[in-house]
């Protein structure tokens, strides 16, 4: 028997939502994510929160464990290796597809979204950082008009975007939110070999970062937290 329309739409809703908290760092690595308390939180029953966390699962954005629950899969050096690599060829791809494309709309809207980027390092605000750096990014692949593409990059996105979790207060946001003017400058051009270069040249080097840092020992303060 199908699945209703109404019960499908709601499990998609909830899914959806459960991956915008992994990304802005509601939901970090490791936590919980209790069934009950979303079907309170969305009026519904638990089957469709249940649904949307298998989905989540096959995904492996979270985990199951017996009598433990479902819980937000830990990022790991090793899995981030592997992730940066990829996302560099399918940026470097964006990146020369969207600067033949771009109009003077886009090219507002990734302004825009640098600016909200020094905004957010004003603020000290790593979490607001990483939403407006993760849409400019995201403008980019859309602009590149290849639909595989943007579905191979969304399925990246989460991971990516969970970088909240690794970031250290240390962490010069100014210079994050300034890397992404040597992008935008290809893109004003138009050229389609320099926005490529530059694109896969961005994500390298924040990858090489993020790498580094993830592989640090936690401070004692945090690893007492977390247990």
């Amino acid at each position: 028997m199908e699945q209703p329309i109404v019960r499908t739409v709601l499990r998609e809703e909830i899914k959806n939502r459960i991956v915008e908290r992994i990304i802005d760092g509601t939901y970090a690595p490791g936590a919980r994510i209790v069934e009950s308390q979303l079907a309170k939180e969305f009026g519904t029953s638990q089957a469709p929160v249940r649904e949307a966390l298998r989905d989540l699962e096959g995904m492996h954005l979270i985990e199951t464990q017996p009598h433990k629950g479902a819980r937000v899969r830990e990022l790991t050096p090793e899995r981030l290796g592997q992730v940066y690599p990829v996302r560099a060829a399918l940026e470097e791809l964006a990146g020369r597809d969207a600067a033949t494309r771009m109009t003077p709309d886009v090219l507002t809207a990734l302004n825009a979204e640098i600016a909200a980027m020094r905004q957010a390092a004003e603020d000290g605000d790593p979490r607001a950082q990483m939403k407006h750096d993760t849409r400019f990014h995201e403008i980019i692949v859309e602009t590149a008009a290849n639909d595989v593409l943007l579905d191979l990059w969304h399925s990246l996105r989460v991971e990516t975007g969970t970088l909240i979790s690794v970031i250290k207060s240390d962490w010069d946001l100014h210079m994050i939110a300034e890397m992404h003017r040597p992008v935008l400058h290809a893109m004003e051009l138009g050229d389609a070999d320099l926005a490529a270069t530059e694109m896969r040249a961005h994500i390298e080097f924040f990858g090489s970062l993020v790498l580094r840092h993830s592989a640090e020992p936690a401070p004692v303060s945090s690893r007492r937290k977390a247990g």
